[in-house]
């Protein structure tokens, strides 16, 4: 294709430009990069050829939105067609939209039944962590724009009686964190007498978190699996979650996005194996000869993550700390500081590993390798997002070099290495001195500070076009007055 040979033209101009450009010059051209290594990624199918609902079409135009990545591709003709999916991709491969794309059709030519209460979602999207539930709103209210669907979430760590009150209100789709909404659930704040569409991101998060007794309660809760539409997306579809997706869905398509044309063709991956005293003076090193734009760095503990940040903002880094102790409101400002630009570089613990969708981010550190060799793809998957590209430079130190080998076995493939030379080692100044209103760190695991807690659619087969949407022939028939009790006792 013609205008293919030019974006690989341009590209190549790009990749060799002058660094002497000012700072709006370059990140004009960064913007521009983006958008050229976007098209890499792309499936050949457009949202038009998929049949969506005119008002979402509308709003991914506005978005400039035009084809669908290859998991979109996979999943939204299954969902239009009112098939359950289980799907396995990685974050960074579009499978948000696909199933918020998924949802918002669903509701958009499914007619509401007429006795639906204004606190009766149709939609639930079960999150595992405050950060995802947020992006996940975002999301969807960018899709909604022009449609009159109502969003609201419900997790913890934000005003309880906001939130309340804005499900009460009135809600469509309800994007919540599975403790919170069994909070609600049993004060009766909502319930599932008029629920349509249900999602389960991230999946295997909620495993390692401890969350999956509460998804099972609240899968328990809703109509039978045949009487709504079901999703479940998953990095790893492992045998526990195959288990859960057979026993809460309807026969799902599973589908499978490679996970290595993510961890490898698009990051550049190199390892060093610095002593413990060497370690900061080498990052600092990287940090100056790379110059990230935007950069992620992942350890292991608080401890250390205090550690690295104190060490930044000593040597004039604007740098913002990400750890399980943070207050939800200051999570929420230190991720935007970091999309606006505000800040240069987050440290973070594993507590970030998943669900953040952060454009543009350049680098990422580890600055330990991850006890969990899965984690070492969802920290490195912060980078090389839609299918641009991005660098994860990694430290074997002394105390978790032993977590290689799992990793490189994990990812099918060797980290290539790099000496430890002088020139990469920093003279830094001293570190900045410890907020004496910051409670001190504990030494234990970053990811080990969670909580650990413990349709019968008579739907119209006939072609979904653009042009065909007769929605008065999709009805629903689980929330008849035979079987609609307004007191739940188990609730």
């Amino acid at each position: 294709m013609m205008w293919h040979s030019y974006i690989i033209a341009a590209s190549a101009i790009l990749l060799s430009v002058d660094k002497s450009f000012n700072r709006r010059t370059q990140k004009t051209l960064a913007i521009f990069r983006d958008l050229i290594f976007m098209v890499t990624h792309l499936s050949s199918v457009t949202f038009k050829d998929l049949g969506l609902h005119p008002l979402l079409l509308k709003a991914l135009e506005s978005m400039n939105y035009q084809h669908a990545t290859p998991i979109q591709a996979q999943t939204i003709p299954l969902l239009l067609d009112s098939k359950d999916v289980a799907g396995q991709a990685q974050t960074g491969t579009g499978k948000t939209n696909a199933f918020l794309l998924g949802v918002l059709d669903e509701l958009l030519t499914l007619p509401a039944t007429k006795d639906r209460e204004p606190n009766e979602p149709r939609a639930i999207i079960i999150a595992p962590t405050r950060e995802l539930v947020i992006q996940i709103y975002e999301d969807a209210k960018k899709l909604a724009e022009f449609t009159d669907l109502k969003m609201c979430v419900a997790y913890g760590g934000a005003d309880y009686d906001k939130q309340r009150e804005a499900i009460l209100s009135g809600c469509d789709v309800l994007i919540g964190s599975a403790g919170r909404l069994i909070d609600y659930l049993k004060q009766n704040v909502y319930n599932f007498y008029s629920l349509d569409c249900v999602v389960l991101d991230e999946a295997d998060r909620m495993f390692d978190l401890g969350f999956i007794n509460d998804i099972r309660y609240l899968f328990r809760k809703m109509p039978p699996p045949e009487e709504r539409l079901n999703m479940l997306f998953s990095a790893t579809l492992s045998l526990k979650v195959k288990e859960l997706a057979y026993e809460h869905m309807n026969h799902p398509e599973h589908i499978h996005i490679e996970a290595e044309k993510i961890t490898a063709d698009k990051v550049r991956q190199l390892l060093y194996y610095p002593s413990n005293t060497d370690k900061l003076p080498l990052l600092i090193g990287l940090i100056q000869k790379h110059a990230p734009e935007k950069a992620i760095i992942f350890t292991n503990t608080r401890h250390q993550a205090e550690q690295v940040w104190l060490c930044l903002k000593g040597n004039d880094y604007s740098a913002g700390l990400l750890t399980g102790d943070v207050p939800q409101k200051k999570r929420i400002r230190l991720l935007e500081d970091l999309k606006q630009g505000n800040i240069q570089i987050l440290i973070a613990t594993d507590v970030a590993a998943r669900g953040l969708h952060i454009t543009g981010v350049t680098h990422v550190f580890n600055y330990d390798l991850p006890d969990d060799a899965e984690d070492y793809v969802h920290r490195i998957g912060r980078t090389a997002r839609a299918g641009a590209e991005g660098d994860a430079i990694s430290f074997g130190g002394e105390n978790n070099v032993i977590n290689l080998p799992a990793i490189e076995e994990y990812i099918e493939s060797t980290i290539p290495t790099a000496d430890v030379t002088p020139d990469l080692l920093a003279e830094i100044k001293p570190s900045a001195k410890r907020d004496p209103a910051r409670p001190r760190a504990q030494r234990g695991r970053g990811r080990g500070q969670q909580n650990n807690r413990n349709r019968v659619h008579h739907r119209n087969t006939e072609h979904r076009s653009a042009g065909n949407r007769d929605s008065g022939n999709r009805t629903s028939h689980h929330k008849g007055s035979d079987n609609r009790a307004k007191s739940d006792s188990d609730s």
